[in-house]
């Protein structure tokens, strides 16, 4: 079984003006629902059927992992099954990381976390519970 992507999910941006980037997002972009995730120190907004999550602490240390605009983006999965999606990523050399429930486009539900050959962290996302 490969891997059957159904959409984007979300994309985490880092930010250097949560202010600034909230009116852009909004204003410019027309993104609708912001809902702060303090406990997380983020901002998530609805962009269609999607979301655009903002995070404070862009730095600009480029061989810092935190200079990076992009946290990580995400991919909804379906369907799900996690023994095939982790079976299919062995098979392709690629560790995973574990299991954990986190809120996406959807609601909350199953996550994993990989790393591209580049270094970018892509989430792969079950359903909602």
């Amino acid at each position: 079984m490969g891997l059957s992507i159904a959409r984007i999910d979300h994309v985490v941006l880092r930010v250097s003006d949560m202010k600034a980037a909230l009116a852009f997002y909004t204003d410019v972009m027309g993104c609708t629902g912001i809902r702060p995730v303090e406990s997380l120190g983020l901002v998530q907004m609805r962009a269609g059927v999607s979301m655009i999550d903002l995070v404070p602490g862009r730095n600009a240390d480029a061989d810092d992992p935190a200079a990076r605009n992009m946290d990580h983006f995400c991919v909804r999965i379906d369907p799900w099954d996690e023994d095939a999606i982790r079976a299919h990523l062995a098979a392709h050399g690629i560790s995973a990381g574990e299991t954990k429930t986190r809120n996406g486009a959807e609601g909350e539900g199953p996550s994993i976390y990989i790393d591209d050959p580049d270094g970018n962290v892509v989430e792969l996302k079950g359903p909602a519970n």
